[in-house]
């Protein structure tokens, strides 16, 4: 049944003499757009409720639909439009004129006017504003006002008061669009300024857009400050590379390198929002390990060698090895260089061992994307978030894993009563923003959790891919959206996920959604190829892995993948250091140590390509930097050893590759049914054992976020949970700190009892610095010894 959407009451109103049609309610400020008149402002915001703050937009109501108007200026902001209302604007008349004049003369009373050393100097709304529509001299002659300044918000943002107009956009943004009101307006009149809590900083995943949308320089970013002017940067329109919501940036560089991000302007996805990761962590590839040139392991030391020589050794190693080859790549690869590896291994190495999920991950998985995820026309949007009358949360942080489905689901619940149901171990501080219904869920009950929901067809289910490592998980998933008939969306951490299924980035996958084990399919893709393909199914990255630390597997190909990003990190040492190792990295790392030979490659902002976000939407990612240094792109770099080894991929360059990838149509067969994975029984814990429910916080020990110390700054406390009855169980009640072990080694954190936390159950950040779950094996779902480790030797 098509749902009918009554359509809006429109009105006609007149603004400077042109007749316009709006709907009802229609700010007047808005309407004046519509008729392609600008009106000045500060307080407002499209995004935000209007306040009528600033009082720059001030406009003369000649009627107002009633037969008359009003007296005095009014502002246009906080003025709804209505039948038969005449509006005039600056543009045609003087009472408007002479009210914003008045206005900006008020506010540049105060104003250091410090311009040449003020970072919005060029980018200034007040700037232009005074110099278009204000007077050219000053009346005043008194001393303005003095703060101290700047004052530390954060780590992140500094505040200078003297530069304020109280337009409130920072405190309407922190309260309404984050939930996280840590700063407000204090004291009143001339003594009124943006007040903060001295010994609590601003403690916001988002803090970035408060800089962003300050219409003048009083909130700054301390990373960005004095670094460089706006008329010195070139900008580039990009896509953000840090999680799957494909948000639009800005990137502005100076001089061969990015000197800051901006959000983009895209009301589909991120509107004008990013996080504070994707805006100020893009600096981990300045560093001295930053590879510039191809480099052979010779005992324990590196040597630089030339292109061909490199080639040269990969080829010979690739040779020998035969078939016994694998390639990992990870989920955070554009879609053109995805398919680059995908088609590298099909067509060149004749292999289906491939897999980009460089994560704990499983067989369950696996069958799940192929079925569930891949060749999806009929995805969930932002907009369709934004419809449901409920969201359940499976697994799935979005504050942490997707910050703006945060936003927008955030949205939804304040504008439209959204009801949000999380089954999770405890109410995180994105749940509660959400004002979410808590069902606690230790993990291994997640399937019966999941089973037991209630749910039809106007609900939409978040999957978040921790739920791989929870036998029965995603099979109880399927189940659920096939009895309520309720829509269900799988939302990936890293941006390239998605793009690396449709490439065929799966060892029972092919490019478009192909599966190996149809041979019309393996067919159709052989006669688009030109050779023939491998039919037997590949093997997965655990697989990979266990066949290297055997010595089984010759030679594996790695893209950007990390150690401590698996379940266990020295599982995947001991297979680096038994086989040969061909990476392709932009610097080094645990994984290159144990390389046999690296290829150095362009980073994202020096190439472009394509990222597929949750919602199969595609962001164009932009070369923002062309250096003469700059290194190989990975397609470029693949087709030479392509070449070398008798083969042709058929292209060189991110285009050529998407060419390639679009001729490939989506598959539009039957799909191989998967087996249903029966859940796992619920442990039985043994006295002082607890089960391990973990996640991955948005600022966290990733390696992406080298060299950004004031963003890693303001990532919350380590900290483990539990609930107040399980800490007395475990004899934890009175400890500050808590012993996490395994069979393979122990962790040290702090403690925190939570009243929310669901019994049986600790919390542990995945990759929280120094204190990563993988360098003691264990994950989702692990049972692990605790206890208070105050009277006990260290962490071991």
């Amino acid at each position: 049944m098509t749902e009918t959407v009554p359509m809006a009451e429109m009105v006609t109103v007149t603004i400077d003499g042109t007749m316009v049609q709006v709907p009802k309610g229609t700010l007047a400020i808005r309407a004046a757009e519509a008729a392609g008149i600008a009106i000045p402002r500060f307080c407002d915001h499209p995004l935000l409720d209007p306040a009528g703050a600033c009082r720059q937009c001030m406009i003369e109501i000649v009627d107002f639909g009633n037969g008359r108007g009003f007296p005095r200026p009014q502002p246009a902001c906080t003025t709804e439009t209505a039948e038969g209302m005449v509006l005039n604007t600056q543009e045609t008349s003087n009472a408007a004129a002479k009210a914003q004049a008045d206005i900006l003369e008020l506010l540049l009373i105060n104003h250091p006017l410090d311009c040449p050393v003020c970072d919005k100097g060029g980018e200034c709304p007040l700037q232009n504003q005074a110099m278009a529509q204000g007077r050219c001299e000053t009346r005043f002659e008194g001393t303005k006002r003095h703060f101290p300044k700047p004052i530390p918000l954060s780590e992140l943002l500094l505040l200078d008061r003297e530069r304020c107009v109280m337009c409130t956009r920072c405190t309407r943004f922190a309260d309404q669009i984050s939930g996280d009101p840590m700063i407000s307006l204090v004291e009143r009149g001339a003594k009124q300024q943006v007040g903060i809590y001295p010994e609590e900083p601003y403690d916001s995943y988002f803090s970035g857009n408060a800089v962003q949308i300050c219409p003048v320089g009083a909130l700054t970013s301390s990373d960005y400050r004095f670094s460089a002017r706006p008329f010195d940067l070139v900008s580039t329109v990009s896509t953000c590379e840090n999680c799957a919501a494909g948000c639009e940036i800005r990137v502005d560089a100076r001089r061969g390198e990015v000197k800051r991000r901006n959000a983009g302007e895209n009301p589909e996805v991120n509107e004008e929002w990013t996080c504070d990761r994707g805006r100020f962590g893009f600096v981990s590839n300045r560093g001295e390990d930053r590879i510039t040139k191809p480099m052979i392991r010779k005992g324990k030391k590196w040597e630089p060698i030339s292109w061909p020589e490199a080639l040269s050794i990969a080829v010979k190693a690739l040779r020998k090895a035969n078939d016994r080859v694998g390639v990992l790549t990870s989920g955070r690869l554009t879609l053109e260089t995805a398919y680059t590896y995908s088609k590298f291994a099909r067509t060149v190495l004749k292999t289906n061992s491939i897999d980009f999920r460089a994560r704990p991950s499983s067989s369950e998985e696996a069958d799940f994307l192929a079925t569930q995820v891949a060749g999806r026309k009929d995805s969930i949007t932002y907009a369709d978030l934004e419809k449901a009358k409920k969201v359940i949360l499976v697994a799935f942080e979005p504050e942490d894993e997707s910050p703006m489905v945060f936003l927008r689901l955030r949205k939804a619940v304040r504008k439209k009563g959204l009801q949000v149901e999380t089954l999770a171990p405890f109410m995180s501080r994105g749940s509660q923003k959400l004002g979410a219904t808590l069902t606690l869920t230790a993990p291994s009950e997640l399937p019966k959790a999941i089973e037991a929901s209630e749910a039809d067809a106007d609900t939409i289910i978040l999957v978040g891919e921790v739920l791989a490592q929870i036998p029965g998980g995603l099979t109880a998933v399927v189940d659920k959206v096939e009895a309520s008939s309720a829509k269900m969306v799988w939302i990936p951490r890293r941006a390239g996920e998605i793009g690396a299924i449709e490439a065929g980035c799966l060892p029972g996958l092919l490019p478009g959604g192909h599966p190996v084990s149809d041979t019309t399919a393996v067919k159709d893709l052989e006669a688009l190829w030109g050779t023939e393909l491998p039919t037997t199914q590949g093997l997965d990255a655990s697989e990979l892995l266990k066949k290297a630390a055997q010595g089984d597997l010759k030679v594996l190909i790695t893209a950007g993948i990390e150690a401590g990003d698996f379940r266990d990190s020295q599982e995947v040492i001991d297979a680096l250091e038994n086989t040969f190792v061909i990476s392709f990295e932009s610097r080094m790392s645990d994984v290159t140590k144990y390389a046999k030979v690296v290829f150095p490659v362009a980073l994202l902002e020096e190439t472009e390509g394509t990222f597929l976000n949750w919602e199969y939407r595609a962001g164009i990612v932009r070369q923002a930097i062309n250096q003469q240094r700059t290194p190989l792109t990975e397609i470029r770099i693949l087709a030479a050893l392509a070449e070398a080894l008798g083969s042709n991929l058929g292209f060189r360059t991110p285009m050529g590759a998407a060419d390639s990838l679009a001729e490939i149509p989506i598959w539009g067969g039957a799909k191989p049914t998967p087996d249903k994975v029966k859940a796992t029984e619920v442990p039985t814990l043994d006295k002082g054992q607890l089960v391990v429910s973990t996640w991955r916080e948005l600022l966290d020990d990733s390696r992406c976020l080298d060299g950004a110390d004031s963003l890693r700054a303001t990532s919350r406390p380590i900290a483990a949970k539990v609930s107040v009855g399980t800490a007395k169980d475990a004899g934890l009640e009175d400890a500050t700190t808590v012993r996490i072990a395994s069979e393979k080694g122990s962790l040290i954190l702090p403690l925190v009892l939570d009243p929310t936390m669901v019994d049986g159950v600790i919390w542990v950040p995945t990759r929280a610095k120094g204190h990563a779950l993988s360098s003691i094996g264990v994950g989702l779902g692990s049972t692990v010894a605790v206890d208070s480790p105050d009277s006990k030797e260290g962490e071991k």
